[in-house]
């Protein structure tokens, strides 16, 4: 039997944005590991878990509130894909 969240096209496309970011990433210079490419890693990945432990809840103002942290880690991530392009280590294209 599926999770709830497994049937949320926002999940869905959370999940997908990870898989992305991962790719990304790999093509990080290595001085980057521990700083950028933890913070982005760990931003995508926190969008999805918390839009998942939110679907667990049972009051819809309680999944608002872990969908708002997951709107926070969402524009996370956007920030570091600005920092990596002004960095130079994005290319447009990923950009």
């Amino acid at each position: 039997m599926p999770f709830k969240f497994e049937k949320l096209q926002v999940w869905q496309k959370a999940l997908d944005l990870t898989g992305i970011i991962h790719d990304v990433t790999r093509r990080f210079p290595k001085e980057e590991l521990f700083m950028l490419t933890s913070q982005i890693k760990r931003a995508a990945d926190s969008i999805c878990l918390n839009i998942a432990e939110g679907a667990t809840t049972l009051s819809n103002a309680e999944f608002s509130r872990f969908l708002q942290i997951a709107l926070r880690s969402d524009m996370e991530v956007v920030g570091c894909i600005f920092i990596a392009q002004r960095r130079g280590i994005i290319c447009d294209e990923d950009f």
